[in-house]
């Protein structure tokens, strides 16, 4: 039980990185470099949707609004992180904090929900193929995005609002962030209702929409195993690999982040454990769907004028 005599405090200061002070400089080049390539690769995987019609399918639509999210996601973290690291803001607001912690929270889990509503449009696609059209329809698309984005906020919000209603005693956030488990320790209250809103929360965006993707995939390797050629197969596969690639590097990290035990914590490893899912898997996204997705490819190709003689049967072709 934590002392309830304590001076309340009104802002936090970051340790961020205190501990790799020598090497704070090369941390804000390799980060600022990731960053940039985030926005760069997010931006254009929006714009290669939006402006070609071959990608005008709920699939392509879901993957916008992914590559949306994670650019705003990074946004509500990396310019603040960066200007810590070259020395210009170490301190935040209350508000500031609970609002970079509402937004991250927020595009955080809209992200896990919007992962597992792509993994049931390619269950659609593979395994109910004749009615894809009926059940993925653009009004049953755009309402599934809604409900998705409208389900993380609430639970932020949530979230956000049951912390900072909170007394803290200690001003510094060892962390670069205001994420939860690190403005919780600063706590002068007992935090047993908030881990156990933590936990609610994270197995709601974490562990269900993980289990209904494991479901999914389940149902749809055995749909694809029982295609009679070989080269159906192949392309079936394809159409998932991407998705599946970005799903075990998201749910892996955020599983790794907020189920691991609160004894188990050591500064060192939380941050490494943040950057993972703050500056390198946003990065990732655009990455995966760029080189190992086929339709994307031939989009940027036909963009850039590379290959404008492409077949409609490749450009459109789908199991």
């Amino acid at each position: 039980m934590k002392t309830k005599n304590h001076s309340e405090v009104s802002e936090f200061v970051f340790q961020g990185f205190s501990s790799f002070q020598e090497h704070q400089i090369i941390l804000f080049v390799v980060f600022l470099a990731l960053y940039i390539l985030t926005l760069a690769g997010n931006v254009i995987i929006v714009t290669i949707i939006r402006i070609d019609r071959h990608l005008h399918t709920p699939m392509y639509l879901f993957l916008s609004i992914l590559s949306t999210s994670e650019t705003f996601y990074s946004l509500v973290i990396i310019p603040r992180m960066l200007s810590s690291l070259v020395g210009l803001s170490h301190s935040i607001s209350l508000i500031e904090c609970a609002t970079q912690m509402f937004f991250f929270l927020g595009f955080a889990i809209t992200n896990c929900l919007l992962l597992a509503v792509m993994g049931y449009d390619r269950y659609v696609a593979i395994c109910n193929p004749l009615r894809y059209s009926v059940i993925m329809n653009w009004r049953g698309c755009t309402l599934m995005a809604s409900l998705v984005g409208i389900t993380g906020f609430s639970l932020s919000l949530v979230q956000a609002v049951t912390i900072f209603q909170l007394p803290f005693c200690d001003p510094l956030i060892e962390h670069f962030f205001c994420d939860v488990r690190p403005v919780l320790d600063l706590s002068c209250a007992n935090t047993f209702i908030n881990d156990t809103l933590t936990l609610v929360i994270s197995l709601l965006a974490i562990t269900a929409p993980a289990t209904f993707l494991f479901i999914s995939y389940i149902l749809i390797i055995s749909t694809i195993l029982r295609i009679a050629s070989a080269g159906g197969r192949q392309k079936a596969f394809a159409t998932c690999a991407s998705h599946l690639t970005v799903v075990i590097i998201h749910y892996g990290c955020a599983s790794i982040a907020y189920f691991k035990p609160k004894s188990e914590n050591t500064k060192d490893q939380d941050q490494l454990i943040s950057v993972t899912y703050t500056v390198i898997t946003p990065l990732l996204n655009p990455v995966v769907y760029s080189l190992r997705n086929k339709e994307v490819k031939n989009a940027l190709s036909r963009a850039l004028g590379k290959n404008p003689f492409l077949s409609v049967t490749e450009r459109t072709e789908r199991p």
